[in-house]
């Protein structure tokens, strides 16, 4: 009889030691979002491992993330994470500080609410990254207002400051300025006391730019905008364009843009093919045209960034006088549906995922 205690004990604690390994393994996993490449329909959520935290890293709780055109390429396969970074689409989000991992500084703590720039992960329910790229949400500020601001504005910013060197009083060109970068660099020219003209899909798009400060906006499905910049300049073009398109409004571009004027391109929408006499306009206008990205950019340049960021621009979320624009919200699961309304051009500002959908977005769970 004694045997047979001892071998039920034994059995007993075998079940609760496989069931506490179980559970110990699902509480390190956490839903993502996966994709097969191709198209928005070939996104789902599955079950991940959570990501395991490397020195000076912080384990974000995420509440919310958002989509940019840089996940839609990647899910198509154009555009893949940086070496060692994160296959999980989403480029920012929104959260608290879950947890801490080896040599971090004492400045954040396990709760902190907070908001980040990702090279990948963010669309997810639990994102690892450097905190030196940690910026705290804003005092009033929600969750879903949260994720829409480190990858766009801090996009523009570095834009405007880091490459295009805006100036008080210039003149600045924003392609897609209805966009999420768009909006940002609209209120951020603003902020620098210069005036820009936006190009934009719609009337509905350039109305939501002019309101949050641009001077001019032109549709350009209605024909060439070059004319009406230089009429909305007097005849001297724009300091600095701001371009997500290419190749298909080169010609237009040198045509808007001022002697000496900076070019910046950060996108090629509308592809990366030109032709004709390219350095001889470049030449006689001497326009410097310089192109960047921000995903691949090395942590210490990031860090600069956030840094100069959350100095000069954050403090105006807080007066108001910036504000993240949100077109709309999707959960996790409808990912495929964000990525469709983004890739048929419909939104005006950021495109939000919910991963915790608590209505009061202000306080932890």
């Amino acid at each position: 009889m004694v045997e047979v205690h001892v071998l039920v004990q034994r059995y007993i604690l075998c079940v609760l030691l496989s069931a506490h390994a179980v559970s110990s393994a699902t509480d390190k996993m956490m839903r993502a979002a996966q994709f097969e490449k191709g198209g928005p329909e070939n996104l789902y959520v599955g079950e991940v491992a959570r990501p395991a935290l490397g020195e000076r890293q912080a384990l974000i709780k995420v509440h919310t993330s958002a989509i940019n055109r840089a996940d839609t390429l990647q899910r198509k396969g154009l555009y893949p994470p940086p070496p060692g970074e994160s296959d999980i689409l989403g480029l920012e989000a929104a959260g608290v500080v879950d947890s801490l991992g080896p040599g971090c500084s004492e400045k954040w703590k396990i709760g902190d609410r907070v908001m980040s720039l990702l090279s990948g992960g963010g669309n997810s329910e639990y994102v690892a990254t450097p905190e030196q790229l940690l910026m705290p949400i804003p005092e009033g500020m929600d969750y879903i207002q949260a994720a829409a601001i480190p990858e766009v504005w801090l996009t523009a910013y570095q834009l405007l400051h880091f490459v295009g060197k805006v100036q008080t009083g210039e003149t600045v060109l924003i392609h897609g300025g209805a966009s999420g970068v768009g909006t940002a660099a609209v209120q951020l020219v603003s902020l620098a006391g210069a005036k820009s003209i936006v190009t934009a899909g719609s009337e509905a798009k350039i109305a939501t730019a002019v309101s949050l400060g641009a001077s001019k906006g032109f549709n350009y499905k209605e024909g060439d905008f070059s004319q009406k910049v230089l009429d909305a300049t007097n005849g001297k073009g724009v300091d600095v364009i701001l371009d997500c398109v290419g190749g298909s409004y080169y010609e237009q571009n040198m045509n808007a843009i001022a002697v000496d004027g900076r070019w910046v391109l950060y996108g090629l929408m509308g592809g990366g093919t030109i032709s004709g006499d390219v350095f001889a306009k470049l030449l006689r206008k001497r326009v410097s045209v310089t192109g960047t990205t921000l995903r691949a950019r090395s942590l210490e340049y990031k860090s600069q960034l956030v840094g100069s960021f959350m100095q000069e621009v954050l403090p105006h979320f807080i007066s108001g006088k910036v504000k993240p624009i949100i077109f709309t919200t999707f959960p996790l699961e409808k990912i495929g549906d964000a990525h469709k309304m983004m890739e048929e051009n419909k939104n005006t500002g950021k495109i939000v995922i919910e991963v915790i959908q608590d209505r009061d977005k202000k306080d932890e769970l």
